[in-house]
């Protein structure tokens, strides 16, 4: 694979391509071969259309800070010029008019969507088609499943997820991949379908952190953030293990292979303890996710309940049924809980943590559970999870950067950073 162009990071290909030894419609034409041949298995796809992506390549080649690179969308966010589904049969063959935000941007950037990766139904809960491209026994995680398998198969380079609990950096961590969920509010969402107005964010898909900040740039329409902050004065760094009792044993040598990396390097490390409260935010997240899928998925209740699944029947039910008092309330608790949490910052560059449990479950039935995820997504904070080698089953497993809110240059200085010192200690390989 290492001789494709198709398994070239997104740098690697564009330094290739400048040096004249690539070219991004050779680029496009790899990662199509790639897809053709192992899309069948894998499923990471929900539409493709190889012709116009062949032929987008060719005027973008020569636009913007990613100059025709491919990149997956996932079937939440909409295209213009492809079906957009959100995971649902009521939406079958639904054509939007216009592109999401972010898919305009790409495109005025050099980048081609390529095609449409596979969501959860309506990117909670109900798996798609997508198997662990590492074993297709597995689940990819989910909802951005499709955008991970992509990724980790060296399908794309980079590509798109949205995450309203865990639907970015869990899928990351089980396919073996980089993955960024910005600080909330950082990509515009308008053209990307609700779940929860208060938590949906969407974030990115790449198999090394400079991809990311990469494409963050281009997305922000600024220079990439600068990853060799801590080259001169390694990190300090907390570790948080919420949830300690639902950590396998693979998750916590994750977490500890990065530890001693991170100390064998030069950083801190410190643990953060008495953080009670952290924990008694689950419920929190839960209450106004819920009550937010209820309110936003009202239409297809009253209109398609037929079409839905039974997990969707009930839950924008019992959404209906959390009255404006407790919404708000729960908000409430959420934005006290957000402002104690920043002291918590105090003193150190980032908290280092777990994005999962450990390995990918097996079956497709169950994406995995969102646990290590879900109250950074309520503190609406920047999260990256990258590979910290494998699990007992030979699966990847990764570790999680947590920075404050606004501080994602800080988060993927850091996550850089580690990723270094993992390679250095032989501890990323999947």
């Amino acid at each position: 694979m290492s001789d494709n162009p198709n398994a070239l990071t997104a740098w690697a290909a564009l330094r290739r391509i400048e040096a004249g030894t690539l070219t991004a419609e050779a680029l496009m034409q790899a990662c199509q071969a790639r897809i053709a041949e192992r899309e069948p298995e894998v499923g990471a796809f929900i539409h493709l259309d190889p012709e116009a992506a062949r032929a987008a390549v060719r005027t973008a080649s020569g636009i913007g800070p990613l100059r025709g690179l491919p990149v997956a969308a996932k079937d939440l966010i909409d295209t213009a010029d492809m079906p957009t589904a959100y995971g649902s049969s009521i939406y079958e063959g639904n054509q939007p008019t216009e592109d999401a935000a972010v898919v305009a941007r790409t495109r005025s950037v050099g980048g081609v969507v390529i095609g449409k990766t596979v969501t959860t139904e309506f990117a909670w809960r109900r798996p798609g088609k997508t198997r662990n491209p590492h074993n297709l026994a597995h689940t990819p995680g989910g909802s951005s499943s499709g955008s991970a398998a992509a990724v980790a198969d060296c399908m794309v380079p980079l590509a798109f997820g949205t995450q309203t609990a865990g639907s970015v950096i869990r899928p990351a961590a089980y396919c073996g991949v980089v993955g960024f969920k910005p600080t909330f509010g950082t990509y515009d969402r308008a053209g990307v379908k609700e779940l929860s107005g208060y938590f949906d964010t969407v974030g990115t898909f790449a198999r090394a952190v400079e991809d990311i900040a990469l494409f963050d740039g281009a997305l922000r329409g600024a220079t990439p953030p600068r990853l060799d902050t801590f080259d001169a004065a390694p990190p300090r760094l907390a570790i948080h293990v919420p949830f300690a009792d639902r950590i396998d044993e693979d998750g916590g040598a994750a977490l500890e292979r990065a530890r001693e990396a991170a100390q064998a390097a030069g950083a801190s490390v410190a643990g953060l303890v008495d953080w009670t409260r952290f924990e008694a935010m689950d419920p929190v997240h839960a209450t106004i996710m819920t009550a937010e899928a209820g309110r936003a998925l009202a239409w297809e209740y009253d209109n398609a309940y037929d079409k839905l699944s039974d997990f969707y029947r009930e839950t924008i039910a019992a959404g209906r049924a959390i009255d404006d008092d407790a919404y708000f309330a729960a908000m409430a608790e959420a934005d006290v809980f957000r402002n104690e949490a920043a002291a918590r910052l105090d003193g150190i560059d980032a908290i280092l943590t777990v994005p999962a449990s450990g390995e990918a479950p097996e079956g497709l039935e169950f994406t995995g559970d969102p646990l290590f995820n879900k109250v950074w997504t309520l503190l609406r904070w920047p999260c990256v999870t990258i590979p910290a080698g494998t699990g007992g089953r030979g699966l990847p497993v990764g570790v999680q950067i947590v920075t404050g809110y606004g501080e994602d240059a800080r988060a993927l200085a850091v996550a850089a950073w580690l990723e270094r010192a993992l390679v250095d200690r032989g501890a990323t390989a999947v």
